[in-house]
């Protein structure tokens, strides 16, 4: 994690010195981004919860979405990441909701995504989505990269505040 760290604990200042907060709602990056964020000394000021939202289980538990508020909506899109990240900041209350959805891999999803494809998004005073496609299908490697693209998406958009 020591890739992450410097980023997170960058981004946690920025966000204690703002007195805003974060949710996170991820599945492929398997909770690295919650524990880069977590890793930084006084996350508690600025970090409310997440979770790890890897089935339809989880997101019809944790996210509280009925298959109905799904209907039309692929995982592993942008429009499902955006689906997440609202969810997640309208739950727990946030000024921001970071998400993320995809397929590390070794192989693809049953959607039909590559592995090393993943989908970003941040819901709160701004709203953005965008894609990775990192083209390998090393797990462990596609975990990592997803964690740091959505800290870099979030990054990106605490500067368009």
């Amino acid at each position: 994690m020591d890739d992450l760290t410097p980023l997170a604990a960058a981004l946690g200042t920025l966000l204690k010195d703002r007195k805003e907060t974060i949710a996170v709602a991820e599945s492929s990056a398997g909770g690295l981004i919650s524990a880069a964020l977590l890793a930084v000394p006084g996350a508690s000021a600025y970090f409310l919860g997440g979770g790890v939202i890897y089935t339809q289980a989880a997101r019809r538990g944790l996210l509280r979405v009925p298959d109905e508020g799904v209907k039309g909506i692929r995982s592993s899109t942008e429009a499902y990441a955006l689906l997440k990240a609202r969810t997640i900041r309208e739950l727990l209350g946030a000024t921001w909701g970071l998400a993320e959805t995809g397929a590390s891999g070794p192989t693809g999803n049953r959607y039909g995504d590559a592995a090393g494809h993943a989908c970003f998004a941040v819901a709160g005073p701004v709203e953005r989505a965008t894609t990775l496609e990192t083209g390998h299908g090393d797990r462990e490697k596609n975990m990592r990269a997803f964690a740091k693209r959505a800290l870099e998406l979030l990054e990106t958009s605490l500067g368009k505040r």
